[in-house]
Parts: C-alpha cells; structure tokens; sequence
C-alpha cells in the first residue's frame, strides 16, 4: 500500500493504494468511499480483493485530510468534486466504485456531475431521507439525536442515534413517544466531555441525509448504478432508504449480508460478515465486468 497526498486549495486529500497503477488485471482500480467514516474502515474488506488494486481515502475534515476552506460541514457536492480530483490523480481512467452510507450519497452526486469516472457503483445504504415515504417524521428523528448530543454530549447523542437507526418502519407516534435512551444501557459513557464537533451526531452531515438525488442526471449516465441493502437492515432507516431509492432508479435493491456495517471486520467493534460481503461485491462487479 502507498499512502498519496492531494493537495488543492481548499483541502489535502489522503488516499491510499493498495496495488499497482496501472492495474496488474486490466480491470479500473476499485475506490471504496463511506461517510463520515475514513478510510480506515476499509482495511478488512480491501484486504479481500487481492487481486484487485483499491484505493480508499479520507473525506475531507476527516481522518488525514485536512480542510484549508474554514468550513465545518460536509456537503455530497463538495465531497463529490473531491473524489472526483482522486479518480483524476490517479490517471487510471474510470473506476469501478464501492461506497457505502454518507458515501454512497457523495458517489450518487459524483455520478451525476462527473458521469465518465464510474463504469460501476454499487453503492450501499445511502441515507437519504427525502427518499422516504415518512421524510418528515425521519428529520425529525435525526433532530432528537443532534439535540441529544448538543444537550448532554456524545454518550447521549449516540444512544439516540442507535436508537432512531435501529427502529424497525416509519417513524411513527410510537417511536417518538419512547423514553429518552440511557447510554449507560448502550455501553456508551454518561459523562460529557463538552465537544461538539461529531460528523454523525452534530447537524454538519444534515446536507448529506437531506440529499435528494438527480434522478434524470443518474439516468442518463454511462455508470451502472446497483444499490445495495443488507439483508439485516431490510426495514431499518439505512435499510428503507435503499429500497426507496432503489425504486428511484426502477430496479429492486441488491441484497447485500449482514448489516449497515456488514463489510467491516474487527476495526470499530460493530463487525459483519466481510467474507461473504467481499464475495457478493466481486459477484456484483464481476458481473458488470
């Protein structure tokens, strides 16, 4: 693995290179993208496709890319523009893409302003909410988990997040008339340390989950778009996302194992099932291929 620094105005890039440029197969590099999470959690899951060259990298503001812009928040356009500066760096021509969660958001934005740099993205679990059927009650949701967090810090605010991500359907009278969650009862701390600056607690990922997709950009591009759920998240807030926007697109979504986090191994303590994961996504690729 090489480990790359893009530098622009506005930001330095990490990216990392698992493999040889050009690629040892013939085939585009493989770039796996998420958000707010860094390129490190992709480390089981490349390590997989050995045969593959890979490159995964750090959203800007995050893990080892640095923001020069004095901004806060984290924009799927923005990030779009960035990714895209990657795939050019790497002057491999168009990519084959994985990108999962506040990812898959900024690879369907890269898609529809940069149509020739993805021949395929399988992008898993986007959260987006203008998707849904219940938009509304959804945002209200995600505002209790940033006041939570804005309230009483970060124990609070997660335990809020575990519980809005895992309620199964809409989000309807039942769920909002729920006790405030415990964190104590989530294993998460209940003191608070005073910062105020998590990507997926605060409100400076809300321009991510309140992304509408450009369908008709989508549609007219050469990139083969799959979206992909998990067949444990199925009628989860990630797990409907999908599916609507699945229906978006006209296709049914791409059953995927396990979970929103399915394809990671032991790295944050929230580990799927990244084999079979890893075998399903070379079965996706391959049959684009």
């Amino acid at each position: 693995m090489t480990t790359q620094m893009l530098k622009t105005p506005d930001v330095d890039l990490a990216y990392d290179v698992h493999g040889p440029l050009p690629t040892a197969d013939g085939r585009p590099p493989l770039v796996m993208i998420g958000q707010p999470m860094d390129a490190s959690g992709f480390g089981t899951l490349a390590s997989l496709f050995p045969d593959r060259t890979v490159v995964t990298y750090d959203p800007r503001g995050l893990g080892r890319s640095t923001r020069k812009d004095d901004r806060f928040d984290h924009a799927p356009t923005i990030q779009a523009a960035d990714v895209h500066a990657v795939i050019e760096a790497l002057g491999a021509g168009p990519v084959e893409m994985f990108a999962s969660s506040g990812g898959a958001v900024t690879a369907l934005a890269l898609v529809a302003a940069y149509p020739d740099d993805v021949t395929i993205l399988v992008a898993h679990e986007p959260p987006l909410i203008p998707v849904l059927p219940d938009a509304q009650a959804a945002e209200r949701a995600r505002a209790e988990v940033r006041d939570a967090y804005e309230d009483k810090g970060w124990g609070a605010g997660m335990a809020a997040f575990i519980t809005m991500t895992s309620w199964r359907g809409e989000f309807t009278d039942d769920y909002f008339a729920q006790p405030v969650p415990d964190p104590a009862a989530f294993g998460m701390p209940t003191e608070d340390d005073g910062s105020r600056e998590d990507p997926l607690l605060s409100d400076r990922s809300w321009a991510v989950s309140s992304y509408r997709p450009d369908v008709d950009a989508l549609a007219a591009a050469p990139t083969r778009i799959v979206i992909a759920v998990g067949e444990e998240s199925l009628d989860t807030f990630t797990g409907r996302t999908a599916v609507a926007a699945a229906t978006l697109f006209g296709q049914q979504p791409t059953v995927f194992p396990s979970h929103h986090g399915g394809f990671i191994g032991g790295e944050f303590g929230y580990a799927g099932q990244p084999e079979a994961f890893a075998r399903k996504l070379r079965e996706v690729l391959d049959a684009a291929g």
